[in-house]
Parts: structure tokens; sequence; C-alpha cells
């Protein structure tokens, strides 16, 4: 089946230049100019990836991928941003609020392209089945649905991929330059820094009921997923250091 590519974006010479290329590709494309209509379109066609504009009329980026992270029916669907907001701060924030990569205008076409790729097989993962089950987490790969005891969890499919990554081998310690390569994919560039962000997120979405953080941050060396000991230090909150 063709993947489907939303672009979400309001330059025409954008617009054209990204349906050309992805269309060559072999990807189908659908466009929206106006972001306040962005969500309804997302809600029918039910692309397979979206490029999403940060500036946008009516409705900013960061608003649609706000509401398609707390759609249970949308929130699977990988957001790359692209976007003239350079600043390390605006990235921060734009993987922050849900987006699973972030890239700069002017773009290279073949990078973006490398990137949906990349995007497109971290999600594959997602429909293998199964179960992983690590104290009181449940993570259903069929379903691609995670539970925190009772709790159903909503994760991104970053965080989601990061999960079960962790899950499969708990307890054991990766470095950021590893989960780089077997999250994002050996062949994309990604900032070390996106690895934190997108933890922190985890993080976040696993404990906000109240629950005993399990992922664990050892400093200078990575991330695991472990139960914590009493006595443990308090490591949340540095990830970046």
């Amino acid at each position: 089946m063709t993947d489907k590519i939303m672009i979400i974006e309001d330059e025409e010479d954008i617009i054209t230049l990204l349906r050309y290329n992805l269309e060559k590709e072999g990807f189908e494309v659908s466009c929206v100019s106006d972001g306040s209509k962005a969500f309804n379109a997302i809600k029918i066609n039910q692309p397979t990836l979206i490029l999403l504009d940060w500036m946008l009329p009516n409705m900013n980026g960061i608003d649609i991928c706000k509401q398609i992270r707390y759609d249970n029916d949308l929130r699977n669907i990988p957001v790359i941003m692209l976007t003239a907001r350079g600043e390390e701060a605006d990235k921060i924030k734009g993987l922050t609020i849900g987006a699973d990569d972030y890239m700069t205008k002017p773009f290279s076409v073949p990078e973006l392209i490398a990137r949906i790729r990349a995007l497109l097989r971290r999600i594959q993962p997602m429909k293998t089945k199964g179960e992983l089950v690590f104290e009181d987490i449940r993570m259903d790969l069929a379903t691609c649905r995670v539970f925190r005891g009772n709790r159903s969890v909503h994760l991104g499919p970053t965080e989601f991929r990061l999960l079960q990554f962790l899950m499969e081998q708990p307890r054991h310690v990766f470095p950021r330059e590893q989960l780089l390569k077997e999250v994002w994919g050996a062949d994309i560039h990604v900032e070390l820094r996106t690895v934190d962000v997108h933890i922190r997120r985890l993080r976040k979405a696993m404990n906000e009921g109240g629950e005993t953080d399990l992922i664990r941050t050892v400093r200078a060396a990575g991330y695991s997923i472990d139960s914590k000991q009493p006595g443990d230090p308090e490591e949340n909150g540095n990830e970046t250091e």
C-alpha cells in the first residue's frame, strides 16, 4: 500500500517542490494550506506521515501538532516540522509538543526524503504482534497501545519505539548514540539532544499518574528502564547534563 504524505504548508513554491519530489518517490501526496482546516483534513485522509509548517494562517503548527497527539485515532501519525524557525529553543519546543523530527528552511530535499523513509521504517516494528511487560508497564505491539497499570498511556510513534527498544532489554544502559542508531536510524543525522527531549516526553507520559519513574538516567552513560531501588539518587531532569 502506498504511503500517504500530507503537506500542511502555505507557501506555494514549497508545496510544489515537495509534491513533485514526493510523488516522484512514489508517495501519495495531499496538501492543506490553512491551519484551521488541517485537523479535519487529517481526520478524513488519515495520512501515513505529516509534513507540518509552524507558521500557518488561522492556526499554527504547534497547536495542530498538539491536536494530533491528543487524538486517539491520530496520535501515532509521525510528524516532521518544516519551519524557518531555527533557534534551538524553537526546535526543542517543537519536539517537546509532539513532533518526531524538525527541519529548518531552507532544507535539503534528499535529506528530507531520507528522514521520511527513516520515520516510516521506525514505525514498522509497531506492527509486530506480541506484548512486552516490565513492572506495571505493558506494551501491546499488535494494537500499538501502552498501559501503566490500568491507565492507558498516550505516546507518539517515536516515544513508542523508544520505550519498546528499552523494554526489549530491561536494565541494560544504552548510550545516546546507540539509541539514535536503533530508534532513529544509522543513516539519519540527529543531534544527541534530540534523544534527551524524547526521553523527557516519554518520562512525562509514563509518570503523569504519579507512578514511580522506571526510566533511569545514568549520568554520562545513557538511559535504561529499570526498577528504582531504595536509596537510589534522584536522576530525573538530568537528561541534558
